[in-house]
C-alpha cells in the first residue's frame, strides 16, 4: 500500500470547535461551568470569566488544562456590567491565545432569592438584577460584535421564566426578556458578518442558584409541574449551546431555544 503523500493536508479534526477561542462569562459555576467543560471537550480554547470566586475558576482551568500539553483555559476576573472590565476580558482573550475570538457565551446572571413580588422588590435589587443580567449582556454582545471573526457565534443565556411569568420573578424575567429582544434584533444587525446570535433559555436547573431561597415544598412543586418529572441538569443545557456555536448550528439565528423539559 502506497504511503500518503507528504503534501496531503492532515485529516480534519474530529473536534467540532478545535482551537476556536470562546469566552464564557459566569463560566466557573453552575450552567456556565458545564458549558465551559463541554466546549473544551469539543476542542475550544476557553476564557473562563468569573466575578469573585477565584478558587472555583482556577480549579476549573486546572481541570481543563490537565489533559493538554499547552494551556487551553484561562480564568479572567471581570465584572461584566463595567465596560472597561469587559474590554479587558476581550483583550485578554485575544492575547492569551494570540487569536481572534470566535465564540461568546454570556452565562453570567443573578436571581433575587427572596422571590419578591414587584411591589416588594427594592430599587437596589431591581438595579442589581438589570445591571448584571441586561447591562452585562449588552456590553458583552456589543464588544463581541466588534471583535468576533467571520462565522462567529454569540449565545446569551436567558430563562424560560420569560414564558412562564411566575409570581416572584418580576425583575428577573423582565431582565431576561430584554436580552431576548436585544438578541433577536442584533441577529439582524449582524447581516454580512456571518455571525449568529441566539438565546438559550433553560427551565428549572438543579444548580446553586435554583435552590437558593427555596423550600423543599417549592422544589417539589416545581418538579411536579414538569412533564418529564424532574429538574433539569446542567448537562441538559450545555450540549444545546455546543450545537449552536458549532458549524451545525450555523443556520439557527435570532432564536430563543427553550430547554426546559416542557416546564413552560
Amino acid at each position: 500500500m502506497a504511503e500518503a503523500s507528504a503534501t496531503q493536508p492532515p485529516p480534519p479534526s474530529p473536534l467540532k470547535l478545535q482551537d476556536r477561542v470562546a469566552i464564557v462569562t459566569g463560566g466557573s459555576r453552575g450552567i456556565g461551568r458545564a458549558i465551559s467543560l463541554h466546549l473544551a471537550s469539543l476542542g475550544a480554547k476557553l476564557i473562563i470569566n468569573y466575578t469573585s470566586n477565584s478558587t472555583q475558576a482556577n480549579l476549573l482551568t486546572t481541570q481543563i488544562n490537565s489533559s493538554s500539553s499547552s494551556p487551553r483555559a484561562v480564568a479572567v476576573q471581570a465584572d461584566i456590567s463595567d465596560p472597561l472590565q469587559v474590554i479587558h476580558l476581550f483583550d485578554t482573550a485575544e492575547s492569551s491565545f494570540n487569536s481572534p475570538i470566535h465564540i461568546l457565551v454570556n452565562s453570567a446572571g443573578v436571581l433575587d432569592s427572596t422571590y419578591s413580588s414587584v411591589l416588594n422588590t427594592s430599587l437596589d435589587d431591581f438595579d442589581h438584577t438589570f445591571r448584571v443580567n441586561t447591562r452585562g449582556a449588552f456590553l458583552c454582545c456589543k464588544e463581541a460584535a466588534k471583535r468576533l471573526s467571520f462565522g462567529g457565534r454569540i449565545v446569551c443565556m436567558t430563562s424560560s421564566m420569560v414564558g412562564g411569568l411566575k409570581p416572584g420573578f418580576g425583575a428577573y424575567a423582565a431582565s431576561k426578556a430584554a436580552v431576548e429582544a436585544m438578541v433577536k434584533i442584533m441577529a439582524k444587525e449582524m447581516k454580512g458578518k456571518g455571525i449568529t446570535v441566539n438565546c438559550v433559555a433553560p427551565g428549572p436547573i438543579a444548580t446553586e442558584m435554583f435552590y437558593a431561597g427555596k423550600t423543599k415544598e417549592m422544589v417539589e412543586r416545581t418538579i411536579a409541574e414538569c412533564p418529564l418529572g424532574r429538574l433539569g441538569e446542567v448537562e441538559d443545557v450545555a450540549p444545546v449551546v455546543g450545537f449552536l456555536v458549532s458549524e451545525e448550528g450555523g443556520w439557527v439565528n435570532g432564536q430563543v431555544v427553550r430547554v426546559n423539559g416542557g416546564y413552560v
